[in-house]
């Protein structure tokens, strides 16, 4: 009976694991999780659309909570709600390098390793790793190190 006590209590945690880290406090990171997505003008279908993206993976920030809803801001500074079935907690980033030239994605986090990859300005990416100053940037398979400086997505929240 302990056993099958023991299993109901993993089986349970592993599928409210996803929730939980739906209910993090503001301000976190997200990304957006379908092909199509909206931000309306405040937190109810019943607000106007003011953008509708395109973009699947899109980093965004989550500034706020209300119900099913979450206030967001995307790479440009435009705020506003989405519902979050359409986020995802996966962590991505943007290539927003102000030069138009390609990113270094280099075989190691340090300015002088090797060159693997190029990424445009624009590119989407998952990232992970990230720490003094450099990320694990994954584009579909693609990996290297990025400098977090030609990123958007990993920057500290407060």
């Amino acid at each position: 009976m302990r056993i099958l006590a023991f299993l109901l209590a993993a089986a349970l945690s592993v599928m409210l694991a996803p929730q939980a880290s739906a209910q993090q406090q503001p301000p976190y990171w997200a990304s957006i999780d379908e092909p199509e997505a909206r931000m309306r003008t405040g937190p109810s279908t019943e607000y106007p659309t003011m953008w509708m993206y395109k973009r699947e993976k899109l980093p965004v920030k989550i500034l706020a909570r209300y119900k099913a809803w979450r206030k967001i801001e995307d790479h440009e500074g435009t705020q506003g709600w989405m519902h979050a079935r359409l986020l995802s907690a996966s962590r991505t980033a943007l290539v927003t390098s102000e030069n138009p030239e390609p990113i270094a994605m280099r075989a190691l986090p340090d300015a002088t390793a090797k060159i693997i990859w190029l990424a445009e300005p624009g590119v989407v990416g998952s990232i992970s790793q990230c720490e003094n100053g450099w990320c694990l940037f994954d584009v579909t398979g693609r990996r290297g190190y990025v400098q977090v400086g030609d990123i958007w997505g990993d920057e500290p929240l407060k």
